[in-house]
């Protein structure tokens, strides 16, 4: 099927020729609210759900002939040693690469990330970057920066385009635009680039090349982010579906490659497993339809590529985190959303209600250390403790062992290393968790209490709000477990 004529032009798909500004308004500190009017809209519930339990599936089947538990303690070792040997192998990373001719350079926060990029466009003069996908640069917000500067950053992932047109921002780190549906879809091309109103996913996909194609080849620089750095040879490995990755780092004339300190792997075969479960757990792939290996810029004898490749190194609170024995765990992470597709908070609210960059199980426990925890205090307690995430996240990050130790420290409890833990100390919640911590502990003063439980039963409450909004007011049971067990025991010996 051809593609619909437009009304506008490229340029006119974002607003003035460039990235428009985020208009939400979702806060981390104000969840519960936002939490709240995530579950009356039948809609973003009705959207999370048919996508998650497809992705749930999906990940399921591509895993079923494999010896999933091997191959994630393999992922969890090569991320681990690369840990251990992090300092190390970012100074190898460093030689290597300038001596491959990419130029590497070292951002202490976002801030001073966002201006070493103004300052590398603004070195030749330009106006126009493309971006592929870089979860990093919406932690820093680069987008806005650059725009401030004149700078014009569109984005090319198509998720990432559509929340762009939409003046969102992602709420999912791999399927940026998952809240929305295919008429939805539609509705907001046909509104923001004047194609005809069409429910055909291939014809919207196709829509969008058109508009994007013009801005690859009259972009001055391309962005990407970088999912594995490998340290041996110099070496950044960029995964992806769609090919934008591979036009943003080789049409524009310079090529700036954004990511956390934390991508570093050691070997270039260790990438092999962490590819494996990457793609596996993300969307349920064996592989996607590009794996881009970027080893410097153009040769003299080549004919396409950058003239000039560039790696930012961002740390960005990663070594506070590195310093923590526990915490230090959450920069295992590949960024697969895996755990997101499995929390059943996230399938229910929707990535967006968390007001964070990276929502969902592993933003729980990675924000609080970009933000702080008196403004993510709520985050960690928006969790059932399932275990889910740990269990099917591909590297064995314990999320739930560390979900319990931020909420310790959210209430002036624990180690308090993190980022404004321990401000306000919660006096109740600690008291009222200490209590419980002493009869669980004490077997005669905890037979005791579940007994009267049981015994004055009727005189529960009935309504507990917020839980008793949507569920039925739990009451004790008439007989404890124990009590059962001896009565049982006591039948069977009579008998």
């Amino acid at each position: 099927m051809s593609t619909p004529s437009m009304a506008k032009s490229p340029k006119e798909t974002v607003q003035g020729g460039a990235a428009t500004p985020v208009v939400q308004t979702f806060d981390p500190r104000h969840f519960h609210a936002q939490a709240h009017d995530a579950l009356n809209n039948p809609q973003i519930r009705g959207n999370f759900r048919s996508a998650m339990d497809g992705l749930m599936r999906k990940r399921r089947d591509v895993f079923a002939e494999w010896d999933l538990e091997t191959l994630r303690q393999l992922g969890a070792n090569v991320r681990a040693r690369a840990l251990a040997r992090l300092p190390d192998l970012l100074e190898q990373l460093e030689r290597n690469c300038q001596a491959n001719g990419i130029q590497v350079h070292w951002a202490e926060n976002g801030d001073e990330a966002c201006r070493i990029i103004r300052k590398l466009c603004e070195s030749r003069g330009a106006r126009r970057m493309i971006k592929g996908k870089s979860m990093v640069s919406e932690e820093m917000h680069l987008n806005a920066h650059l725009e401030a500067a004149g700078i014009e950053a569109l984005e090319s992932d198509l998720g990432e385009y559509l929340v762009q047109m939409a003046h969102e921002t992602p709420s999912h780190i791999i399927m940026p635009a998952i809240h929305k549906n295919t008429g939805e879809i539609a509705d907001l091309m046909h509104d923001k680039t004047g194609i005809a109103r069409t429910l055909d996913a291939d014809t919207l996909t196709a829509a969008a090349r058109a508009q994007l194609r013009e801005r690859f080849l009259t972009a001055d620089v391309g962005l990407s982010g970088v999912n594995f750095a490998v340290a041996e040879t110099g070496t950044l490995c960029l995964v992806e579906n769609e090919g934008n990755g591979r036009l943003t780092t080789t049409v524009p004339p310079m090529h700036i490659a954004v990511t956390g300190i934390e991508k570093v792997v050691e070997h270039l075969q260790d990438v092999a497993p962490l590819y494996a479960l990457l793609t596996r757990s993300a969307t349920g792939q064996p592989v996607t339809t590009y794996f881009n290996m970027i080893s410097g810029p153009r040769k003299s004898e080549e004919h396409d590529g950058p003239q000039e490749v560039h790696l930012v190194l961002v740390d960005n609170g990663r070594s506070r985190i590195y310093q923590d024995d526990e915490l230090l765990d959450t920069l295992r992470c590949i960024r697969c959303g895996a755990c997101m597709n499995h929390c059943p908070v996230y399938t229910r609210v929707g990535g967006h209600t968390y007001g964070t960059t990276y929502p969902g199980p592993i933003g729980k426990i990675l924000m609080p250390h970009l933000l702080g925890l008196e403004a993510t205090r709520d985050l960690p307690s928006a969790s059932s403790l399932c275990g889910a995430c740990g269990e099917v996240c591909p590297v064995k990050i314990p999320i739930p062992d560390l979900l319990v130790r931020l909420r310790k420290e959210s209430v002036g409890e624990g180690r308090g290393n993190v980022p404004g833990a321990g401000i306000k100390r919660n006096a109740k919640e600690v008291a009222a968790w200490k209590s419980w911590q002493w009869l669980a502990t004490h077997p005669a003063f905890w037979r005791l209490g579940t007994g009267a439980a049981g015994r004055f039963r009727r005189l529960s409450p009935g309504y507990l709000p917020p839980w008793t909004d949507y569920r039925v007011a739990p009451k004790p049971a008439s007989k404890t477990l124990h009590a059962m067990m001896r009565e049982r025991c006591r039948t069977e010996s009579d008998s």
